[in-house]
């Protein structure tokens, strides 16, 4: 209970402090949830560059892929050989990149103020939110679901005496869903949609974590 106050009490105060446009354009929520996923230089939040950034709609039952927002972001410093291995993005690939600014706008327009969804979704929002306080004048309001949390009610609820393996493909194995090649922003995000959308099938989506804080505020 207090952990969900909080998170409603910082979405309050993060919409006050927002500048417009962005007040009225993050204040819109139709129930549609947004998974997102960044690329970036650095697991550092305070040295990573955006590279790019990928979201998609999860509309009730259905993942709207095609309508999928996806950028490549053109970086102030061109990415290192270890960026190419990891990311497979050259700097060649970035000539036509759209500058950050740009991106975070579209970025915005896309996700208004509905729920964000992710893995590991605590590391793109910290990157996410360096470059946009100085636009928005606040961090992102938006509430976010963290996929592992889920996925990791599911497996305790069978082995709750076991180790549960939060790794991505771990997850991925046990949900028996595609596996698309990673560290690409636009797989990762529909990846993490279907193992939300096949956690919620399994009765372990939103309203079933809600349901699991409420029993232990009692």
């Amino acid at each position: 209970m207090q952990g969900r106050l909080w998170r409603t009490w910082r979405r309050i105060w993060r919409m006050r402090c927002l500048r417009e446009p962005y007040r009225t354009l993050l204040s819109v929520n139709d129930g549609i949830l947004v998974s997102i996923d960044c690329e970036t230089t650095s697991l550092k939040v305070k040295e990573a560059e955006l590279l790019s950034v990928a979201a998609v709609y999860i509309d009730g039952n259905r993942l709207r892929a095609r309508d999928a927002f996806h950028a490549l972001i053109k970086p102030q410093q061109a990415p290192n050989h270890q960026n190419v291995r990891v990311h497979g993005l050259r700097p060649c690939d970035f000539s036509e990149g759209s500058p950050l600014q740009e991106t975070l706008r579209k970025l915005l327009q896309f996700i208004g103020g509905r729920t964000l969804l992710g893995y590991y979704l605590q590391y793109d929002l910290a990157v996410l939110n360096k470059f946009l306080k100085p636009m928005l004048g606040t961090a992102l309001p938006n509430y976010g679901i963290e996929v592992s949390g889920h996925y990791y009610d599911w497996r305790f609820a069978d082995y709750p005496e076991s180790y549960i393996d939060l790794r991505w493909e771990t997850m991925i194995k046990n949900l028996h869903i595609p596996m698309f090649p990673r560290h690409d922003a636009i797989n990762d995000a529909i990846t993490a949609a279907m193992m939300y959308m096949t956690l919620q099938s399994r009765g372990y989506g939103a309203h079933h974590r809600r349901s699991v804080l409420k029993k232990s505020d009692n």
